[in-house]
């Protein structure tokens, strides 16, 4: 299983470098996890309607062309699906069965989602109806990933 997450912007915070490091290597023996990371965009202090949707989408476009061609996409949107743990899980092994062997999970930047993101997805995820800082979003992320292996699998630590 290839899995390849595109995300904006660097994680800032060490602690959340060390989260997503310490998952990332447990979720080596189940799959091949890869992160592109894009630059956000900048937006002035006080944009216009018109002048934040033209940033959104140009973040899009970037973000968008780091998603690996034919990989199954399951974007990061607040008014996505909210799925349990072995709901996602049981998503994730439904695709395995049907033959997608590549997953790519893309994470917005602070400004929120340009609407062909959501249009492009195959599904759209939700971790909550709460926002959080998209970096928090990516240990959450990288933490679910090995929890659906585990799940999948039968392995002790969901239990």
């Amino acid at each position: 299983m290839k899995i390849t997450i595109v995300c904006a912007g660097k994680i800032k915070e060490k602690y959340l470098r060390d989260g997503i490091a310490e998952y990332e290597k447990r979720l080596r023996p189940y799959a091949d996890v890869r992160t592109h990371e894009i630059a956000e965009e900048r937006m002035k202090e006080k944009p216009s309607a018109a002048e934040k949707a033209e940033t959104i989408r140009r973040e899009g476009e970037r973000l968008l062309a780091q998603v690996p061609q034919g990989a199954h996409l399951i974007v990061l949107d607040v008014g996505g699906a909210e799925l349990s743990s072995e709901e996602l899980a049981a998503k994730i092994d439904h695709l395995v069965v049907t033959g997608e062997s590549h997953i790519a999970f893309l994470i917005g930047g602070p400004f929120g989602l340009a609407d062909e993101l959501r249009r492009r997805a195959d599904l759209r995820l939700s971790f909550s109806r709460f926002t959080f800082p998209h970096q928090l979003i990516r240990l959450f992320l990288v933490e679910q990933i090995y929890r659906t292996f585990k799940i999948s699998r039968g392995e002790p630590y969901h239990l």
